[in-house]
């Protein structure tokens, strides 16, 4: 089998099981999103961690195992990310006294973010349902028409340095093509404010750039290619929620600013 069938192959399994647990909501999604968060730790530690080991031993897998649990359990969001402060601090702290650098903290941060984001945009109601698939849309349709607007056109690239694969060319692409189907997406569910969502999108376009570049820097920063090789034809999971996870955590922070009620999305797609 070859790559290009690896990958579509997997692209589609991810996508159902991924539509599927987004449409379940509640208990599936929250475990879902501890997986991603679990799992994004592993590249991270995987990559980040030299060959003797970690210099703080086994505390930052008990710190993520905690964060997990929590999640899973449905604390409330503003609890739990205290938690993620705390623990976060311990590890920062117990790295410093060690005479450790702050991989492991970061990593515990980025993870649990990263779940957080996902899991509590999305809760158990239509507007966090909705939430989601409009991040979904615009965050995938970036990465459709980036790498086409970029192979077809060329030019001068974004951050060489970084990856020198992307193009502003791509980028500009993919900046488009997620507003488009954002909006899309928006007039379907029936939103009516769309003028502000075209402007969400965009931004979340270019923040889900943004953390494409920056999960590169890191691998770049580690010397490797890919985060891991789980996904067969993909690499990693960070690989692959890289942009979305950076997206997920500004489109909650947005929501929060702007909801009127309890819930980020209500602000975003009110019922």
């Amino acid at each position: 089998m070859s790559n290009l069938q690896q990958r579509v192959i997997s692209a589609i399994v991810m996508a159902a099981v991924t539509l599927t647990l987004t449409w379940l909501g509640g208990l599936p999604f929250r475990l879902f999103c501890a997986a991603i968060a679990a799992l994004i730790f592993y590249e991270w530690t995987r990559m980040s961690r030299s060959a003797g080991g970690a210099a703080i031993g086994f505390l930052p897998e008990t710190l993520m195992l905690v964060l997990v649990g929590a999640m899973i359990a449905g604390l409330p969001a503003l609890w739990l990310l205290l938690l993620v402060a705390a623990l976060t601090a311990v590890g920062a702290v117990a790295a410093r006294l060690r005479g450790a650098a702050q991989w492991e903290a970061s990593g515990l941060a980025y993870a649990s973010l990263s779940g957080f984001s996902l899991a509590y945009l999305r809760d158990d109601n239509h507007s966090g349902l909705i939430a989601i698939l409009f991040l979904f849309a615009v965050v995938w349709a970036t990465d459709i028409a980036a790498y086409f607007v970029g192979r077809a056109v060329g030019g001068p690239k974004l951050a060489p340095s970084i990856s020198p694969g992307k193009t502003q060319s791509g980028a500009l692409g993919g900046a488009v093509g997620g507003v488009v189907a954002g909006l899309l997406l928006a007039i379907v569910a029936g939103a009516g404010n769309l003028m502000q969502l075209g402007l969400i999108a965009l931004a979340l376009s270019i923040v889900s750039q943004i953390g494409d570049l920056y999960e590169s820097w890191v691998k770049r920063r580690h010397g490797c290619k890919d985060s891991s090789n789980l996904i067969p034809g993909h690499g990693g999971v960070m690989d692959r929620v890289d942009g979305l996870v950076a997206a997920a955590f500004a489109l909650y922070v947005i929501g929060w600013i702007t909801a009127s009620a309890d819930h980020p999305a209500m602000g975003l797609f009110p019922n």
